[in-house]
């Protein structure tokens, strides 16, 4: 490699490349492989229990690859799917169907509290393709209609 600027960059591309399938991983690699800040990644371990990376002195984590895998399903679970921290736990610990995104975000919405965000910011609910749109000529006559209710109160 040359010593030029931005060299760095392509080094460390070709020493992943040459990494074998089961080398253990750092987490500055599996933060850019799942593209994931590296303090989600510890978070995500103190939420789930699976995350067990090992830990040499001075704690440097190193990953397993099956570790990785876990993380980019939990990654996908998460911002992909919809799933709330809590649905997503139920579902890798098998308590919800494969498939069913939806009752794993409904069974965990209980134990939210209310006004905090059910999922990431910018993820897609697992529902929102299938919800019709909403009518909006019924919508404006129902409005119509508690307004006119309201007037009658107040008189």
């Amino acid at each position: 490699m040359t010593d030029a600027p931005g060299s760095w960059a392509s080094e460390a591309a070709l020493q992943r490349q040459a990494k074998s399938a089961d080398a253990f991983r750092t987490i500055s690699e599996v933060s850019g492989e799942l593209a994931v800040p590296q303090h989600v990644l510890r978070f995500w371990e103190t939420k789930f229990p699976q995350v067990k990376p090992l830990k040499r002195a001075g704690g440097r984590r190193y990953y397993r690859p099956e570790d990785v895998t876990l993380l980019a399903t939990i990654r996908d679970l998460l911002y992909r799917e919809g799933f709330t921290i809590k649905g997503a736990q139920k579902h890798l610990r098998g308590a919800v169907p494969k498939g069913s995104a939806r009752a794993a975000d409904e069974a965990s919405e209980a134990s939210v509290k209310p006004g905090s965000p059910t999922r990431p910011v910018g993820a897609p609910a697992s529902g929102d393709a299938e919800r019709p749109k909403p009518d909006r000529a019924a919508l404006k006559g129902v409005l119509d209609e508690l307004e006119a209710l309201r007037k009658l109160l107040r008189s």
